[in-house]
């Protein structure tokens, strides 16, 4: 793939390990940015009881969540960074120890992402939980070891973010993306 620029950058891994101030940060510096679709699921109503009492139709949300932005992005030429993607929800699938249904299967066979992976790495030290971020620190470690098995289980390469400051992160994001400083 040298020489084409890529099209996608999906941030990844541990819950409270820095994503959304990066993705934050990348569409203030201009970079397109799809949102957060977890957290706007949870907070629609009923979004934290669906995930409690459901998590298998809560991760069916997610999907056609992930599927409608996928598809709201394919006609894009400038690189969009997405948070999260696909095989996370296959990862959430894991956790719960439930099979992969065929459908999610097929999307993360056939709809391909084509650009850097990029995980934010479990980081205890600015770990905090939240009104939707309901996991323990060893819930969260555990999550990401789902989510990054479950990408690289369909064929992605994942690249970990340092663990420093948003704009030393935004640097790699930029150098991924082929995009000017």
């Amino acid at each position: 793939m040298t020489g084409v620029r890529p099209r996608h950058a999906v941030l990844t891994g541990a819950p409270g390990a820095g994503k959304t101030t990066l993705l934050d940060a990348a569409g203030a510096a201009g970079i397109r940015t799809s949102p957060e679709l977890a957290r706007e699921l949870l907070r629609q109503p009923g979004g934290m009881a669906l995930r409690e009492t459901d998590p298998l139709l809560f991760a069916e949300a997610m999907l056609d969540a992930h599927l409608r932005e996928y598809q709201r992005f394919s006609g894009e030429v400038q690189p969009v960074m997405f948070d999260r993607g696909f095989p996370d929800v296959v990862g959430f699938y894991d956790l719960t120890g439930q099979a992969i249904p065929l459908r999610l299967d097929q999307v993360c066979r056939t709809i391909r992402y084509h650009g850097p992976i990029l995980r934010a790495a479990p980081w205890a030290e600015i770990y905090r939980q939240d009104a939707e971020r309901i996991q323990t620190w060893e819930e969260a470690v555990e999550s990401d070891r789902a989510i990054i098995a479950a990408w690289r289980r369909y064929g992605y390469d994942v690249i970990d973010l340092p663990l420093a400051g948003v704009e030393e992160r935004l640097s790699v994001v930029r150098s991924l993306l082929q995009l000017p400083a």
